[in-house]
C-alpha cells in the first residue's frame, strides 16, 4: 500500500526582466554613435516604476540574484527594498552585443541592434565576445544554477535580462519545471517556474 506523506512545498524560480533604461537615441546614426549607445546603455539608471505582482512572494525573498550590468541591480533594489541580498554573477549578463563596422553608414539605432545580433546569431559578428554557443551554455548552466537554488532553498529570484532570461527559460523547460506565468521579455516582465515532488512511503 502506498501512503502518500505530506507533499513538500513547491520549488519555485521567478526570472524578471530589468526596467527601462534612461537612454535616448536620434535618428539615423554612424557605427561610433551605436557603439556609444550600447556604452550608455550598460551605465544607465532606470525608469522609476512600481512592481506589486500578486504571483510573486515579497516576504519570502531574502535573497535576489542579478547580472552586474547596473540595470538588473537597481531594478532588483526597486522591487525587493534596500534589505534583500543581492548576489552579483557575471554568469547572468545579458548576451554580449558588437556592433560591426560599416563606414559612412547611417541607420537608426534599433537596425544598428538588430544587425547586430543577427549576424552574432550566425557566427559572423563575435570577434573579442562570446559566441552564440557559448552564450547558450552560461544560459544553460544559469538555469541549472538557479534550479539547483530553488532545490535547496525553496525559492530561487532572478533580476536579469530579455535574451538571457529566454534561453533560462527553455533550459528550466527541459530540465521538468513547469512555467506557471509567461510575461514574455518586456521590461520589468515576470516569468515564474515550478516544481512539485510527492514524498511516497
Amino acid at each position: 500500500m502506498t501512503i502518500l506523506l505530506d507533499t513538500p512545498k513547491p520549488r519555485r524560480i521567478f526570472l524578471i526582466r530589468h526596467a527601462k533604461p534612461l537612454v535616448t537615441s536620434i535618428g539615423f546614426v554612424n557605427a561610433t554613435y551605436a557603439r556609444q549607445y550600447i556604452s550608455d546603455y550598460d551605465a544607465a539608471d532606470v525608469e522609476e516604476f512600481v512592481l506589486t505582482h500578486e504571483a510573486i512572494p515579497y516576504k519570502e525573498i531574502k535573497k535576489v540574484h542579478c547580472s552586474t550590468l547596473v540595470r538588473s541591480q537597481l531594478t532588483a533594489k526597486a522591487i525587493f527594498g534596500d534589505d534583500v541580498q543581492l548576489v552579483i554573477d557575471a554568469n547572468f549578463r545579458e548576451f554580449e552585443r558588437r556592433i560591426f563596422s560599416l563606414p559612412f553608414i547611417h541607420l537608426p539605432i534599433k537596425l544598428w541592434l538588430l544587425g547586430a545580433r543577427i549576424l552574432w546569431f550566425l557566427g559572423f559578428n563575435s570577434s573579442g565576445i562570446e559566441t552564440f554557443k557559448q552564450a547558450r551554455q552560461r544560459a544553460s548552466a544559469a538555469a541549472k544554477q538557479l534550479a539547483n537554488e530553488a532545490n535547496q532553498e525553496t525559492i530561487a529570484v532572478l533580476v536579469a535580462h530579455g535574451l538571457l532570461n529566454f534561453f533560462i527559460r527553455r533550459e528550466l523547460k527541459r530540465l521538468g519545471w513547469q512555467q506557471t506565468l509567461k510575461e514574455g521579455n518586456s521590461f520589468v516582465s515576470v516569468n515564474a517556474f515550478e516544481k512539485k515532488e510527492n514524498t511516497l512511503l
